[in-house]
């Protein structure tokens, strides 16, 4: 199969409508994450096929669980999973927050490229993001546990919004350790096509 049959393929497995354009913009973001990726290491994974399932269709797992008109990646690295969020659902604004200046500028090119009028990029630290971020959605995946990560990027999160943390095995401990102030509203185990490991979704809202 074809890198653009497998990614259509994981999309109806996962129940994740995306139109053809943004199919096509998904696998030039591939593109440009491979070639990026052989001068600034944007990531350890470098066969196209591995880059689909471990990153692509990863990102977009999580899109039947997320929706809100703004949010906010923290953390974002190459891009993961705000960018294919921002293809998936067009009608969200999206903002990625990464403070290293390679990897910010690879997500302005890939921003230019891919031709991404409702992404928004802060090269700053979660902690320091001025002007102030208020989103109906904060996501970040492999960031942090989840105490730090709702310390730090709690206060971008709108009054009735969520925090949504992506997680590999059930974070059972790291569960116990979130602040008061926020509660646990569900994990969500995702099925993940072609990828064997153990993917989890953790829904937090401000209390």
């Amino acid at each position: 199969m074809t890198l653009a049959a497998d990614l259509a393929a994981g999309l109806e497995t996962l129940g994740v409508s995306v139109d053809a354009d943004a199919q096509e913009r998904l696998l030039a973001y591939l593109g440009l994450l491979a070639k990026w990726n052989q001068v600034y290491n944007l990531t350890a994974i470098r066969e196209p096929e591995r880059m689909l399932r471990q990153h692509l269709l990863d990102s977009l797992a999580v899109v039947p669980h997320v929706s809100g008109e703004s949010i906010t990646d923290v953390g974002s690295g190459a891009g993961l999973p705000g960018i294919p969020l921002a293809l998936a659902r067009p009608a969200s604004h999206v903002t990625l927050v990464e403070s290293n200046h390679k990897k910010s500028a690879f997500l302005r090119q890939a921003v230019i490229e891919l031709a991404l009028p409702n992404v928004d990029i802060r090269e700053q630290r979660v902690e320091t993001v001025e002007p102030r971020i208020s989103s109906d959605v904060v996501i970040a995946r492999a960031f942090s546990d989840l105490a730090e990560f709702v310390a730090l990027a709690g206060p971008l999160c709108r009054p009735g919004g969520m925090l949504a943390a992506m997680k590999g095995v059930h974070p059972y401990e790291e569960l116990a350790a979130v602040p008061q102030g926020y509660r646990i509203e569900r994990v969500v185990p995702l099925g993940v096509p072609g990828l064997e490991a153990e993917r989890h979704l953790v829904i937090i809202r401000p209390s």
